[in-house]
């Protein structure tokens, strides 16, 4: 048997990112054997991952990317806030959400997709989940595409270029400057993530949304005491409001507090140098929707010294 020596674990440790002492018995289990030891790891790193699949993954990052006409966000998460900040797991953001772009925005496609590296995404972020010792999911993606136009990109909070805690996509229609378009794309974006529209333009409200807002707004009425015409018109006034800090095309532009966004496309024409439309928006906050479990970090200190 070869001997194991430190320049061999040294080698290992480059080839896989495996911790020292993983990389020195893959190398003893395997006889000093450097690729026997890679695909060894490789195996111990896809049973770490699957005990670590079920904690909760709600941190990370978000990713953008952009590509002319076509523009990809995605959302990976992690346990913790610390590994937004290691090199390895931006690397990994960075790395699918570029693939999204030519890939779609199907995560299982997403996942299987060739990485960079080599193999697919999902065995990087296996490797990845062994040498960093968290659960981390792929958890979404989307792509937005324009025939002719452009797709700008904004994240908040972030933490290197294209990957931070909240990101936003913007499509544009034109067949103006695509310089002028992404700068305009870029204000609109921020203004979306500042404040969350839940859809386009009015026609988009989701129904339900609509009639459940319609319910409250009414019996909020009601309950003044006023006759039932007063009424019917305070709920239309409320909708309408509704809709001025909810819809995107009917909100006042946060910029300057007086524009709706609806004006500031149809007033750019004039810069860009051709009719612009805002077709769509995409708008991801990191970790939204997952129901993140509360803990009591003393019962857990306890509880490991009783173990």
């Amino acid at each position: 048997m070869a001997e194991i020596t430190a320049a061999l674990v040294k080698d290992l440790r480059e080839k896989s990112g495996a911790g020292m002492m993983d990389c020195k018995r893959a190398l003893t289990e395997n006889g000093g054997d450097i690729e026997a030891a890679v695909d060894w790891l490789r195996k111990k790193g896809l049973a770490a991952a699957a005990k670590k699949a079920g904690r909760v993954a709600a941190e990370g990052l978000i990713g953008v990317a952009a590509g002319g006409a076509v523009g990809a966000m995605v959302e990976v998460n992690s346990e913790t806030d610390f590994v937004a900040r290691n090199d390895a797991f931006q690397d990994f953001v960075r790395n699918v959400t570029k693939s999204a772009l030519s890939t779609g925005d199907d995560v299982a496609a997403l996942a299987a997709a060739a990485y960079p590296t080599g193999g697919t995404a999902t065995e990087a972020l296996t490797a990845l989940v062994a040498k960093i010792g968290e659960n981390m999911t792929l958890r979404r993606a989307v792509v937005l595409k324009v025939s002719a136009g452009a797709v700008a990109t904004y994240v908040h909070s972030s933490v290197a270029p294209g990957l931070g805690k909240i990101g936003v996509l913007v499509a544009l229609e034109s067949t103006g400057d695509v310089e002028k378009l992404n700068a305009l794309g870029r204000q609109i974006a921020m203004h979306i993530a500042a404040t969350n529209p839940i859809s386009l333009d009015i026609a988009s409200v989701d129904p339900a949304a609509l009639t459940r807002e319609k319910a409250i707004l009414s019996e909020q009425a009601a309950a003044s005491g006023k006759p039932a015409a007063v009424v019917e018109k305070m709920v239309e006034g409320r909708i309408r409001k509704f809709y001025e800090e909810s819809v995107l095309l009917e909100q006042v532009y946060v910029v300057d507090g007086e524009t709706r966004i609806k004006d500031v496309v149809a007033k750019a024409a004039a810069d860009v140098g051709a009719p612009v439309k805002l077709v769509a928006f995409r708008r991801f906050g990191l970790g939204e929707g997952i129901e993140k479990k509360e803990s009591d970090f003393a019962a857990e200190v306890a509880a490991q010294l009783k173990a």
